[in-house]
């Protein structure tokens, strides 16, 4: 199965350097390009893809905009954010908005390749180094007052929420703490619904937003 993709970002080089990387993938097949945000949003109130790869910053219609106008339009198409700069403010505004993940544009094929099949199955993306950075950005901050959780993350469950921010997969986290798949995915579940969030990219924002994940 192809999956149809829709590269929105106002640099050609950068556009095109993305598309001839892309053609190389098996099973990808990018359908469209679009220079900002709102051509990228008119293209998708007539046609459909199956995964969106969008820049953060672009002229006239950025990323964050195109993101908030595709919600207004009940528009749901999984979108991947590509950024240059590892900007903590944009990266979480970009999963408030609705982003399923974020890679910085100097990841390899193989990295993008995998998010994209990640966002299509449903799946959510977190760039290790970006969550990293932005760990070390909430460290550095002035304390903030945050609100607490109903009930409180277990000390088994903070250890998955960590693995999880760190972009591990339900099989890495069960092999690095030794456990099941099952009892992963359950815990993982636990997670959620403690946080109260939806999907993996949520809940370690919630979590940073916390101070969950500030050691």
């Amino acid at each position: 199965m192809t999956i149809r993709v829709l590269l929105v970002d106002d640099q050609m080089l950068v556009c095109q350097g993305l598309q001839s990387l892309l053609a190389l993938a098996e099973g990808i097949d990018v359908v469209a390009t679009a220079a900002d945000g709102q051509v990228a949003v008119d293209f998708l109130l007539e046609q459909t893809v199956d995964v969106v790869l969008m820049d953060i910053r672009m002229p006239r219609c950025d990323g964050l905009q195109a993101l908030a106008l595709l919600r207004e339009k009940h528009i749901e198409i999984p979108v991947l954010m590509l950024t240059t700069f590892d900007d903590h403010h944009s990266i979480m505004t970009a999963i408030r908005a609705g982003a399923k993940g974020y890679l910085l544009k100097d990841v390899s094929l193989e990295t993008l390749v995998e998010a994209i099949r990640c966002l299509h199955n449903g799946g959510t993306w977190l760039q290790p180094s970006l969550t990293e950075r932005l760990l070390t950005d909430l460290q550095t901050a002035p304390p903030s007052v945050t609100s607490e959780l109903a009930e409180p993350l277990s000390d088994k469950e903070l250890e998955v929420l960590r693995l999880m921010a760190a972009g591990l997969s339900n099989q890495e986290i069960a092999e690095a703490l030794h456990k099941s798949t099952g009892t992963v995915k359950n815990q993982v579940s636990t997670v959620l619904a403690k946080l109260g969030v939806q999907d993996r990219t949520r809940a370690v924002l919630k979590a940073l937003e916390l101070g969950l994940l500030v050691r």
